[in-house]
């Protein structure tokens, strides 16, 4: 008779998503310690001298950033819940650096286009991952209709409201990153084959 002792064990299945989700919570308590003056220095990226170094640091910090829990705890759930998917399919270097290009890509049109505006937090890459998730079924020669659907609601919902909706909520973080993530997954899928 066979001993049934096998033990559960905790993984470390997605390291990018795991760090980047330990930053973005690193910045949300330095944010509530500091009174909100990490947030203004670090986590926001805004438009200010091109000859201050920290406009360049901003451009990628200001996805660790959140305004508060409510904030932070809707994008990480998110990003928890698609990242190790993600990473499984595209690996960690790939993830980080759809991160990576949401951040900049998102900061510099915020940047150039919206100067009285401000960006905080990683809803970009939210819908980054969202957009790229949908690739997962890609293959050569075909569209899964499931990328196509999520386009519609997704991308669509945000730019029926930004032309609707008034709120702090930046539509323009929302669809870039949605971009993004779709030529991301069209790469990466590219490559694959």
């Amino acid at each position: 008779m066979a001993s049934n002792n096998a033990r559960l064990k905790i993984t470390f299945n997605s390291p990018t998503v795991i760090e980047f989700t330990f930053l973005c919570f690193l910045a949300m308590v330095l944010n509530i310690l500091t009174d909100g003056e990490t947030n203004r220095t670090i986590f926001i990226t805004y438009h200010s001298s091109l000859k201050d170094p920290m406009t360049y640091l901003r451009l990628v910090t200001y996805v660790l950033g959140h305004a508060n829990w409510s904030h932070f705890l809707g994008n990480i759930s998110y990003i928890l819940l698609l990242g190790p998917t993600l990473e499984d399919r595209y690996g960690s270097r790939n993830v980080m650096l759809t991160i990576l290009v949401t951040a900049i890509v998102t900061g510099l049109i915020n940047y150039i286009f919206f100067p009285a505006s401000a960006l905080c937090g990683a809803s970009g890459v939210v819908f980054a991952f969202i957009l790229l998730i949908s690739f997962t079924g890609f293959r050569r020669h075909e569209i899964p209709i499931t990328f196509i659907l999520v386009t519609i609601i997704f991308l669509g919902q945000q730019i029926y409201e930004s032309m609707t909706v008034e709120s702090n909520i930046s539509y323009m973080a929302h669809i870039v990153g949605g971009v993004i993530g779709a030529l991301m997954g069209y790469i990466f899928n590219r490559k694959r084959k």
